[in-house]
Formats: structure tokens, C-alpha cells, sequence
């Protein structure tokens, strides 16, 4: 993995500025439930970009609780008959929360319309509305914050030759990422359109450049923490408790003889 210069990021360094960044996400995450805020965080971008190994580098550390992974399977015949966004909103954060929606929304702007999936008239209400609705979302007190992954065309294709040639990654490839290979300027030209109707002042778009996916996700982090307002809270000291006593007995001799998972490692 190398940067625009030619430099690999090594592992050990990669992981020791990960886990520095993640101490700021737990930070964040303190913050966010003490004061109650409300934040949606989007990942959008080109297949095999490296949104799923994002997200999960900013989940990994902290408190599922608060911050909580949406990634949207397609939709039932029920979900088509509602209006476009319903099924979005229903998963907006309470207070305490951030969302994070591993694609939203703006597939409509993407996989629905260069695969063919909505109309063109619905693709232009899309373009038209979301603005309006994402001023409506802010306005209600969500902060709400966009990121675009982008990779090169090479590195698209190597990742997606990698994930052919592994068994273990071949999950990864779904019934959309092969044909978007042959739809790249198609795609391009979505996204083009999507960043020029919907990168607001109140709802920016943050494109992150992920040919290198290490870089990609330390400068992803760090730019999304800079983007949530917050303070270190004083910690109280934890102590742990003596273990009681009262009503001691032989709490290990009383499994004897149940079923143990097998001791091959």
C-alpha cells in the first residue's frame, strides 16, 4: 500500500496511529451521550472501494450501542410501495446515537439508476429532493455528515481479481460489482451529477481517496472525529471489587460431567 508518493504506510505504524484515532472515537462516543446529540455518518462510494473495512475500523473499539452499523439489504415489495426515503428514516438516531449507513440513500443516485433499477423521472426527484430533505434532517438537530470513497480504476480491479482468487473474500463479491467493472464511465458520470445536486453547505460531501485503504482509513477517521464537536470528559477511577465470600462452594467442581466445547487448539 503506498501513497500518491510512492511510501508504504507499515503495518506497525498503521496500528499504532489506529489505535490512537480510536481512542479519539471513544472520546466522541462519551461526548455524544452526555450531551445527547444525534449524528448520521454516510459511506458511499465505488465498489471495492473500502467502505466496509472503514466502518469497521470506527466500530471495532467502541460501544455498539452508540454507534450503530445500517447497511440495508435490498428492498421487500412492501418497502418499494413507500415513499423513497421512509425506510431510511426510521433508522435516524436517538438521542446518544451515531448512525452510520454503510450506503443510504443515495443509491438511488448510483446502483438504481446506471443498473436500471428506478426510473428517470424518480432518479431526477432524487436529485431534486434530497437536498430539501437533508436540510429538513439538520434542521431537526442531526449533524450529518457524507464521505465518498474513490479508487482508481487499476486498484478497482485488482481488488476485485483478489476477491475472485480467494475463497475467504469471494462473499464480498455481489451480484452488482462485476457488471459496474464494464459501467465505470457510467458511474463516474453518476457520481459527477450526485456531488453536484446534493454537496450542500449544510450537508457536504468529504471524498476520500482510497487507493491505499491504511491511509484511507486514518485519514478518514481522523477527519471525522475533527467534524464532531467534542471534549474529553473526566473519567471517575474505576475499582474493581473484592470477590464475596458469603455462600462460597466449588463452583468449578459443579460442571463436572456437562458438555465441553473440544480442546483442539
Amino acid at each position: 500500500m503506498k501513497n500518491s508518493n510512492g511510501t508504504q504506510l507499515k503495518r506497525k505504524k498503521y496500528e499504532t496511529e489506529l489505535r490512537k484515532l480510536q481512542a479519539g472515537l471513544c472520546q466522541v462516543q462519551e461526548w455524544v451521550k452526555h450531551k445527547g446529540l444525534r449524528v448520521v455518518v454516510i459511506f458511499e462510494g465505488r465498489d471495492a472501494a473500502g467502505k466496509g473495512g472503514t466502518i469497521k475500523a470506527i466500530t471495532e473499539r467502541v460501544s455498539p450501542r452508540v454507534f450503530r452499523s445500517v447497511a440495508l439489504p435490498a428492498p421487500s415489495d412492501r418497502e418499494k410501495s413507500m415513499i423513497y426515503f421512509q425506510r431510511y428514516m426510521s433508522h435516524l438516531p436517538a438521542a446518544g446515537e451515531i448512525v452510520i449507513f454503510d450506503r443510504s440513500w443515495y443509491n438511488r443516485a448510483g446502483v438504481e439508476h446506471v443498473m436500471g433499477f428506478c426510473s428517470k423521472e424518480e432518479y431526477r426527484r432524487f436529485l431534486d429532493l434530497t437536498p430539501v430533505v437533508e436540510k429538513y434532517v439538520v434542521d431537526g438537530g442531526v449533524q450529518l455528515i457524507k464521505f465518498w470513497l474513490e479508487v482508481s480504476d487499476k486498484e478497482q480491479k485488482r481488488r476485485f481479481e483478489a476477491r475472485i482468487n480467494d475463497p475467504i473474500r469471494q462473499w464480498k463479491l455481489s451480484s452488482m460489482d462485476l457488471p459496474s467493472r464494464s459501467k465505470w464511465f457510467e458511474y463516474s458520470r453518476a457520481r459527477d451529477r450526485m456531488l453536484d445536486a446534493t454537496d450542500t453547505e449544510h450537508a457536504p460531501w468529504h471524498v476520500v481517496v482510497s487507493d491505499d485503504k491504511r491511509r484511507a482509513r486514518l485519514n478518514c477517521i481522523a477527519h471525522l472525529v475533527s467534524l464532531i464537536p467534542h471534549k474529553k470528559l473526566s473519567q471517575s477511577k474505576v475499582k474493581l471489587s473484592k470477590r464475596s465470600m458469603k455462600g462460597a462452594y466449588d463452583d468449578q467442581a459443579a460442571l463436572k460431567g456437562r458438555k465441553f466445547v473440544p480442546e483442539k487448539y
